[in-house]
């Protein structure tokens, strides 16, 4: 048996990797990420106040009692609007900081893994760390699996036939601009929905979707939650749900 190593390479001193480790079931990851996750010299990951952080979770059965890890705790997270002045300041302080905490790990020679829901390039933290360290430290970024990739999967519906065009829009858009955006799409997923379920269904419902809209709460994960987005009265949505709208495109 080929051991992991050979065939997906290991950690380079002095590199920062972002670390994919896709939409929450660890046997999700890619041979590289989890053999990056198992050979850096430290582990790094965002987490909330008082939690362990996702991505952190989804790997800790690679990750051993000697492991050196970081812990970046959010100063805030939802608890004021992202569009908000007191957010925007708190958060870029936090990530310069957090940058300059992982350029010193990586100056004294390790090698740094910074775990990332999903793909570190799509909706994720790693992207202000990769802004601020590209140019001037060894980066490598390791794509993952999708959250939306994983739940529509679970949901087990197709989300794109023949020339059906895909659009991806958060949640946290206003109300008329979410149902705008939803009328003109063939097939669409809806991100960041939290606090935003109620005003997502309005606008669902408004681009006339309603009946192709699916609802999926943790998907991949232990605790996953599908059904159609119609049935959700009682339900008031998490970080790790979104909606998702098959298109009914070209079937041969």
């Amino acid at each position: 048996m080929i051991p992991l190593e050979d065939i997906a390479g290991t950690a380079k001193a002095g590199t920062l990797y972002g670390i994919g480790v896709g939409p929450g079931d660890a046997r999700y990851l890619t041979l590289r990420a989890a053999a990056l996750v198992r050979s850096v010299d430290v582990l790094a990951y965002f987490a909330k106040k008082g939690r362990q952080g996702n991505a952190r979770k989804i790997v800790s059965g690679l990750v051993d009692d000697t492991r050196r890890e970081l812990k970046f705790v959010y100063p805030v997270t939802d608890e004021i609007p992202a569009e908000h002045p007191d957010y925007q300041t708190q958060i870029a302080a936090f990530y310069r900081e957090t940058a300059d905490a992982i350029e010193r790990e990586l100056k004294s020679g390790h090698s740094v893994g910074l775990l990332a829901e999903g793909d570190p390039f799509f909706y994720g933290s790693f992207m202000h760390m990769w802004r601020r360290l590209d140019a001037i430290v060894p980066v490598e970024v390791v794509p993952g699996v999708t959250g939306m990739s994983g739940c529509w999967t679970r949901a087990n519906a197709p989300i794109t036939w023949g020339d059906d065009i895909l659009t991806v829009v958060p949640g946290t858009l206003d109300e008329a601009s979410l149902a705008q955006r939803l009328a003109s799409s063939d097939a669409a997923v809806i991100m960041k929905i939290g606090r935003n379920l109620a005003k997502v269904r309005r606008a669902v419902d408004i681009a006339g979707l309603s009946e192709r809209a699916i609802y999926v709460e943790r998907g991949t994960m232990e605790d996953e939650r599908i059904l159609p987005l119609s049935q959700c009265d009682d339900i008031e949505g998490t970080y790790f749900a979104m909606v998702i709208i098959p298109g009914q495109g070209r079937r041969l």
